[in-house]
């Protein structure tokens, strides 16, 4: 069997705040714990009413001192955004703190748009053209101090901190490859390199310290109910937050009984059918069949399962049965 995941974004619902989306990622990895799922990942975006994770390794804090087997990390931390001591130092710090729990997840996108991502203090081409060099140097700092090195990453220094590169196109899956790194591709809103991308990822891996054969993970939208119809109408939330990202009006995460599918105009659906298409949502059934049917497409070593829904409990409800249906629940 491989290992199950989950990502997690914080989403800030409407009618609701901030720190009670903090108080719902944390009540969700303390049940994914005890369903069995591997890791539990938080991901970092910007100026985004509905995504609460942006100071990603302070939540990573958060949900590992309220856990205590799984693993907590970056789904990701979006490198052009920082300085990689300062990097290093944070995940050095965590996996002080949790030793043997923590995960850095890399992407190369800003997560946010140009504007405030000049607001972040960062020149967004540079940024992204210096991604190689600046896992590298990340890399290095995580490597046992050497004599006479004169930055040090302080903690850090001589850590295992599990480093994956992240990605929705052939740059990231090539360069992990290169690299010698695992490797999470974004199926989840960016399908259509999926399939080439491991291809190419998996065909341009050598063996490296720590890696010796390539590992594949994908992520994938998963919303399960009891019935197909209520997981389609829990979907519809999702649905409208792609919309309204689409539109360039991002909000927090509607009630699915709010969403008005009479102003969804053709150019919208079209784009729903692209961007979530590697969704499974159904009762039971066709949660098992749908996930199967992915797994097989991609053949991943590893399933990252992510589910924006509105209602809490409903989401718990996803999750639980989807670890039922893939034989991990304990």
């Amino acid at each position: 069997m491989i290992p199950f995941s989950v990502l997690d974004l914080s989403p800030v619902v409407k009618g609701g705040t901030p720190a009670q989306a903090f108080r719902n990622t944390l009540d969700l990895a303390q049940h994914a714990e005890g369903w069995g799922y591997r890791r539990f990942w938080l991901a970092e975006h910007h100026n985004m009413p509905g995504i609460a994770s942006s100071a990603t390794a302070v939540l990573i804090g958060h949900v590992a001192g309220g856990t205590r087997t799984i693993r907590v990390g970056s789904g990701g931390v979006m490198l052009p955004n920082h300085a990689p001591l300062v990097i290093a130092e944070q995940f050095g710090t965590l996996e002080s703190l949790y030793p043997g729990r923590i995960d850095l997840g890399l992407g190369r996108a800003p997560g946010t748009d140009a504007i405030t991502t000049r607001a972040l203090r960062r020149d967004p081409y540079a940024a992204a053209e210096s991604f190689p060099s600046d896992v590298a140097e990340l890399r290095g700092y995580f490597a046992a101090a050497r004599p006479g090195q004169v930055v040090r990453a302080v903690p850090g220094a001589g850590l295992n901190v599990p480093i994956w590169l992240l990605g929705s196109s052939m740059y990231s899956a090539q360069l992990a490859a290169h690299m010698g790194l695992p490797f999470a591709f974004a199926s989840h809103f960016a399908p259509d390199y999926l399939l080439p991308a491991l291809d190419a990822y998996r065909r341009g891996f050598p063996p490296s310290d720590g890696h010796e054969t390539p590992h594949a993970m994908a992520t994938i939208n998963v919303i399960a109910a009891d019935t197909d119809e209520e997981a389609r109408r829990l979907f519809k939330s999702l649905q409208q937050q792609f919309i309204n990202v689409r539109r360039g009006t991002p909000s927090r995460l509607q009630p699915p009984d709010e969403v008005d599918e009479s102003g969804w105009t053709d150019e919208d659906r079209f784009a729903l059918s692209r961007i979530i298409k590697y969704s499974v949502v159904g009762g039971p059934a066709t949660v098992r069949a749908g996930i199967e049917q992915f797994l097989l497409l991609t053949a991943a070593d590893e399933l990252m399962i992510t589910a924006h829904i509105h209602d809490h409990a409903a989401r718990l409800r996803s999750f639980e049965i989807t670890a039922g249906v893939l034989g991990i629940s304990t």
